[in-house]
């Protein structure tokens, strides 16, 4: 469901223990309130011509507002597979409308400081798609090849998430976006 706004503090994330196993479920803004465990997922798109798609975050978003992140991310609601979450916020936030096997899981991270306390599936997508950014998540798109998005990176980090960073630094992710 579309949010008017950059996020809903009602939605309901399962907690999960240091295992990634559901233990319970609360509202978004509990959860991150009390800095609990809990999923998410981040999809990184990789368009024909080798550009990849990073996401600027709404400025309306309570994490991380105005940064640039990826092409993709969200949490996984409660009772929800980290797959279908990455298929619904695809088209939550870009209007991108895929089945769950054109995404390519790169990388598995465990919960984190740097990634809010969420376990983070990574997806790749490959290809070119219409989008339609919705708003009230999402400012903009940029497109970078990945080398330039390393070099970006490194020289102004402030202008990115601290959980991109992380996981922009994973060996997974850095040899599936060809920079390993």
């Amino acid at each position: 469901m579309r949010q008017e706004h950059g996020q809903s503090p009602d939605e309901i994330f399962d907690i999960v223990d240091e295992h990634d196993t559901v233990i319970g479920a609360m509202p978004r803004s509990e959860i991150h309130r009390q800095q609990l465990k809990h999923r998410a997922i981040h999809i990184f798109w990789l368009s024909s011509d080798g550009k990849l798609a990073l996401q600027r975050r709404s400025y309306a978003k309570d994490n991380s507002p105005g940064l640039l992140s990826s092409s993709c991310a969200g949490h996984v609601d409660s009772g929800e597979t980290y797959i279908i979450a990455a298929v619904r916020e695809l088209n939550e936030e870009l209007g991108v409308e895929v089945s769950s096997d054109q995404l390519s899981e790169i990388d598995y991270a465990p919960s984190h400081l740097h990634l809010g306390q969420e376990f983070v599936r990574s997806y790749l997508l490959q290809g070119d798609f219409a989008f339609n950014l919705h708003r009230p998540e999402v400012d903009s798109i940029a497109w970078r090849t990945p080398a330039e998005l390393r070099h970006w990176v490194e020289a102004q980090p402030e202008l990115f998430a601290s959980a991109f960073i992380h996981l922009l630094a994973r060996p997974n992710i850095t040899k599936a976006l060809g920079l390993g």
